[in-house]
């Protein structure tokens, strides 16, 4: 027994290895580290800067299949792989103020102008803490699908476990090596319904980037946090003044609007919330137009255009 069990263990660390090692050759890194994080620019420069904050699992692919070649017709795109997402080095302190603040520091050596700042999911709360520990930084906040308030319930099981210092460890090693590719695929159509899967996205995301272990039990272990964490920051959200657009899917299930958005638009009275009827988690991808919409209102609001 004890030498199956040591043959699976060998197997595992192979076959999770090469998967992640294949990966991110295929995924490579396309922009520039600064500070230990990857970030692509995109756009003309001199055009007013928008900062692309993707969300959990995902990396700087998700946001550059849809939305960054459109908004980079009109703004400089910089576009960012969180701390220990893509090809970003982890941080010590893995909180969202602190990767806020990393990502602001990153950015303001490429361009030190206050950008607008976009956030996608959990990339939407890292969004709201730059803008809630550092307010004159940016120029205006958009928030796409974005959670803001805290809510009934534990996180998921599998996040809980994963969180784990041990029993987190063995099961993400598990996962990476042998996860099977439809139940990737069933994951990444999860996030999208009600819509389908836009046609090429799971190809092109790679998402087997967010199954590497050390990204993996990081992820998990920022679920599971993220509720005390945006309790802490919900006083802080009426004194905000910059220009807000907040766009929400009427239909997400992942970050519902009643919980989120609604509670946020009430409390800032910069927010304009524009709801999205039967669109679900994914609107960067699913109404591309709407999300460039904000940001132009953004933009103009802040004065930028």
């Amino acid at each position: 027994m004890l030498f199956v069990l040591l043959i699976l263990a060998v197997a595992t660390v192979a076959v999770a290895t090469w998967r992640g090692r294949n990966v991110e050759r295929i995924a490579d890194a396309r922009g520039q580290m600064v500070n230990g994080l990857h970030v692509e620019s995109y756009g003309p420069e001199g055009a007013p800067s928008v900062v692309l904050i993707h969300g959990a699992s995902g990396s700087t692919y998700d946001m550059t299949f849809s939305l960054a070649p459109k908004l980079a017709q009109d703004f400089r795109v910089y576009v960012v792989d969180r701390p220990g997402f893509g090809h970003s080095v982890p941080l010590a302190r893995e909180g969202l103020t602190a990767q806020a603040t990393a990502i602001r520091a990153a950015i303001a050596q490429i361009d030190p102008r206050p950008p607008i700042v976009l956030g996608q999911s959990y990339g939407g709360a890292v969004a709201l803490a730059w803008a809630v520990d550092a307010p004159d930084s940016l120029a205006a906040l958009v928030l796409v699908s974005a959670p803001s308030h805290t809510w009934k319930g534990r996180p998921a099981w599998l996040y809980r476990l994963l969180a784990m210092p041990v029993i987190g460890g063995v099961l993400a090693w598990m996962i990476a090596a042998w996860v099977p590719p439809s139940h990737i695929d069933s994951e990444i159509e999860d996030v999208f319904a009600p819509q389908p899967t836009p046609k090429g996205y799971g190809a092109y995301f790679q998402p087997e980037m967010a199954l590497r272990p050390a990204t993996h039990m990081l992820n998990a272990r920022q679920r599971v946090a993220l509720k005390s964490q945006l309790e802490s920051m919900v006083d802080a959200y009426p004194a905000l003044q910059m220009p807000i657009e907040s766009l929400h899917g009427e239909a997400d299930k992942i970050v519902p609007i009643a919980l989120h958005a609604q509670p946020l638009e009430a409390e800032i009275t910069s927010n304009h919330l524009t709801t999205l009827t039967g669109i679900g988690h994914m609107p960067h991808h699913v109404a591309t137009g709407a999300v460039v919409q904000a940001v132009m209102r953004a933009a103009k609001r802040a004065k930028l255009m």
